[in-house]
């Protein structure tokens, strides 16, 4: 006997491969994202993230640092970067990095985050010291850090090849590297939003250069703006085929966009069907990726938390002075205490568990 009665009539054949654990196609995800049945397709990623992850919802205890905000480009959806003549701009020294990472808990967290503009003045030398001191300081927390525009710029900088960069960048203390940057990969789009930046193509090559030197990576797709849902789809299939290459992903974000203060204002707020459902619609296309992020300090943490029943299985952390969600009005808190996550993971009916970057050292919070 079926558990579930599904609204739609459309989802019935999705079940049936989400049952055998069958590749879901192009046309599978644009049905999920057009149907009228959102507890349907929750339902289905459900499936998938317990089957993944049973009942753990993972979140790790980290800082994000955002060194400056000071960019070259100026893509349209974009509210954390300016140019260095803004009233609001800044450029953090690399002391003040070090302080802003021992203020905090003196240190003793597992992951730093680290992404931000691509400065027009700052030497590459900049980025290998932070690197460096950052982990001559604190050996034990794990430096994640630089999207894969930021990587490719570096490499410029740098006047090396990327495979180089990376190897030095990773000789220096890198550790893996954020999703960020990948926004659509749709050629269309891009040209709209954020037409100075690498292409879609660029990004997926530099993320297969860094699994190829031995790091591993996140993945990310920025949703609620003027994309389409074929386009939505075209991004995560051609996520789901390089992971299939290199098994070099470790977690996938989907992005809200947020359009206060950026140059796409006119446009409105995800809403909370749409955030669920970006995340449900993941779990399910994205069958070798093996976890899926809520990121709450863009969708809530009510929302990220009752996306542990619509195939999340990640809230991700305590955060820490996120600047560049926030510069585009985003209205939650700079921190999350611990045992807040705790305590919204264990409303959802899930187990709590605190993991470091890579999902390897696991702690279960029972109690």
């Amino acid at each position: 006997m079926k558990l579930f009665e599904f609204r739609d009539e459309k989802l019935e054949p999705i079940y049936e491969k989400v049952e055998l654990a069958k590749r879901l196609n192009f046309e599978d995800g644009v049905t999920l994202f057009n149907s009228p049945d959102i507890n349907g397709v929750g339902f289905l990623a459900n499936i998938v993230r317990e089957r993944l992850n049973g009942d753990n919802a993972y979140y790790i205890h980290n800082r994000h640092i955002n060194p400056t905000n000071i960019c070259v480009h100026s893509c349209q959806f974009c509210a954390f970067g300016v140019k260095a003549e803004d009233k609001s701009s800044y450029v953090k020294s690399l002391e003040v990095i070090f302080r802003d990472a021992e203020e905090y808990e003196h240190g003793n967290v597992s992951e730093f985050h680290i992404v931000g503009g691509l400065h027009p003045d700052l030497p590459y030398q900049y980025y290998v010291d932070m690197l460096k001191g950052l982990k001559s300081r604190f050996p034990e927390v794990h430096i994640q850090a630089f999207t894969a525009v930021e990587l490719e710029y570096l490499s410029r900088l740098a006047r090396i090849p990327l495979r180089d960069t990376l190897l030095e960048l990773k000789d220096a203390g890198l550790g893996s590297v954020p999703g960020g940057g990948a926004e659509i990969f749709a050629k269309r789009v891009r040209r709209k939003i954020c037409a100075d930046k690498i292409t879609g193509e660029e990004w997926l090559e530099v993320q297969e250069m860094v699994h190829s030197v031995g790091l591993k990576s996140n993945a990310t797709m920025l949703y609620g703006h003027l994309e389409t849902v074929e386009e939505r789809v075209d991004h995560l299939i051609r996520l789901r085929e390089l992971q299939d290459k290199t098994n070099g992903f470790v977690t996938f974000i989907p992005l809200a966009f947020h359009p206060e203060n950026t140059k796409l204002d006119f446009l409105n707020w995800t809403t909370g069907q749409l955030d669920l459902r970006a995340l449900a619609v993941s779990r399910l296309m994205l069958d070798n990726f093996p976890h899926i992020k809520a990121f709450w300090i863009m969708i809530t943490p009510e929302i990220a938390q009752l996306s542990m029943a619509y195939g999340a299985d990640d809230m991700d952390g305590t955060v820490v002075e996120e600047k560049i969600i926030h510069a585009a009005g985003g209205v939650t808190g700079h921190l999350f205490h611990k045992n807040n996550i705790e305590d919204k993971i264990r409303e959802a009916g899930r187990v709590p568990v605190e993991r470091d970057t890579l999902y390897e050292d696991l702690q279960e919070h029972l109690v």
